[in-house]
């Protein structure tokens, strides 16, 4: 057993915080927004002109997606960027209009959506905290978190005597969670949510509620080298550009950190991979010096984007699960992901500025690649990759239990995908 070193241990715990402090994708960007102003990030108005000044730091969020960049000393309407990409959301529930309603046996019960893929068990039997925001009719955006509220009750085993021979669920009736006795008169999840945010329920104009696991981040094991929290999925490659970007100093690129909302649903929204809000950023930084279209190609053409997302550590108890020869480990560094039908966008130009990036941080690498019979997910990487035209690498970290209510990973991986990004950031 290797000693995780300290500032391995120091990143993993400022990882657990952040993921603690962000049960939602808006608390995400706004815990990112409010770290970067510390760091001495300018905020910038999407509505307002920008002035933009070499040398400077800036950061701008659209919901619960943010966009953070470092322009280099000397930076004009050419110069290329150098971006490190993840998401803020995680598989989940969603909560419906009208979300309290009443089940037999006066169980007060929440009505809500799946949203993405989450693995439906791993929610069962687990306290369940909501999060998100609620918007009041003036227009005004309020964050609210409450503490473990929810929690959806498996059927006993007593009275399903099959239930250990495959569990099948209903999405919509075995996945309504309990959160109170008494009739429906009683109490009401919006009131409850308006209470926590300071606001009266009767202005309440929109909301945007998600479920997130209660149960706080913790290391353990043998040396306590791994590491298990709810939202890994992606709150771990956000986190790592997030710490890289806090120390970027670029010397010929424009560093950009960048991290989107709706990964999980096809990321096909305003503040998604897919939507306008990141090429509107990336236009907007060259406009304020000048650039015309062939100057913006010309950037884009020497550009580098690192989309990273958590990938798949070899399970212990289902190796035929995937390929024989390229089985990435958990503590062996983070991984570059590759697929023949591109739905990771790592071509060979992009796997070697990777592979330079991990040598110069001086962190192992490792490669990820699908069995043949086994389909892999896909990322903002090709999406991005599509939209921009800029080339782009797919990476990310090992871990078990993808898209489960709680995730696991080893303690080092994070803090090496850390140092890789800081040095793409330092292009």
């Amino acid at each position: 057993m290797t000693a995780v070193p300290e500032a391995a241990r120091a990143h993993i715990a400022d990882l657990g915080a952040f993921v603690q402090a962000s049960p939602s994708s808006y608390h995400a960007a706004r815990v990112a927004d409010d770290r970067l102003v510390a760091a001495g990030f300018a905020e910038l108005d999407e509505r307002a002109a920008w002035d933009l000044a070499p040398g400077s730091k800036n950061v701008v969020v659209r919901d619960g997606s943010v966009i953070a960049f470092v322009l280099p000393a000397e930076v004009g309407a050419t110069t290329p960027f150098a971006i490190v990409g993840a998401h803020t959301d995680s598989p989940s529930f969603k909560l419906k209009p009208k979300p309290t309603t009443m089940g037999p046996g006066g169980w007060r019960q929440l009505g809500w959506e799946v949203y993405g893929g989450p693995l439906l068990n791993s929610w069962l039997d687990r306290e369940l905290r909501l999060a998100g925001r609620l918007v009041t009719r003036d227009g005004s955006e309020h964050l609210v978190s409450t503490g473990a509220i929810a929690r959806i009750p498996q059927l006993a085993v007593h009275l399903d005597r099959s239930v250990n021979d495959g569990l099948t669920l209903d999405r919509q009736r075995h996945t309504a969670p309990v959160w109170g006795l008494g009739d429906a008169e009683s109490a009401d999840i919006l009131a409850v949510l308006a209470a926590e945010a300071g606001v009266s329920p009767d202005e309440i104009g929109g909301f945007d509620i998600v479920a997130a696991d209660a149960q706080e981040p913790r290391t353990f094991g043998a040396g306590d080298e791994l590491f298990a929290s709810g939202r890994l999925d992606n709150l771990l490659s956000t986190h790592a550009g997030l710490t890289a970007i806090e120390h970027a100093a670029p010397a010929s690129s424009i560093a950009m950190f960048a991290a989107f909302d709706h990964e999980e649903i096809g990321s096909s929204s305003r503040s998604g991979a897919a939507g306008p809000f990141h090429e509107e950023v990336l236009t907007r930084i060259l406009g304020s010096f000048g650039a015309s279209a062939e100057d913006r190609a010309r950037s884009f053409a020497a550009s580098l984007h690192v989309s990273s997302d958590v990938g798949h550590a070899v399970h212990p108890n289902y190796p035929e699960r995937h390929d024989p020869a390229n089985q990435p480990v958990a503590g062996g560094g983070p991984i570059l992901k590759i697929n023949a039908s591109q739905r990771y966008a790592t071509d060979a130009h992009g796997a070697a500025a990777w592979a330079s990036a991990c040598a110069d941080a001086g962190v192992p690498s490792q490669e990820f690649v699908s069995n043949n019979q086994v389909p892999c997910g896909s990322t903002i990487g090709p999406i991005s990759a599509t939209r921009l035209g800029i080339r782009t690498v797919d990476v990310g970290v090992p871990i078990l239990s993808m898209h489960s209510a709680r995730e696991l990973t080893a303690v080092v991986d994070p803090w090496y995908l850390s140092r890789a990004m800081s040095a793409v950031l330092a292009r």
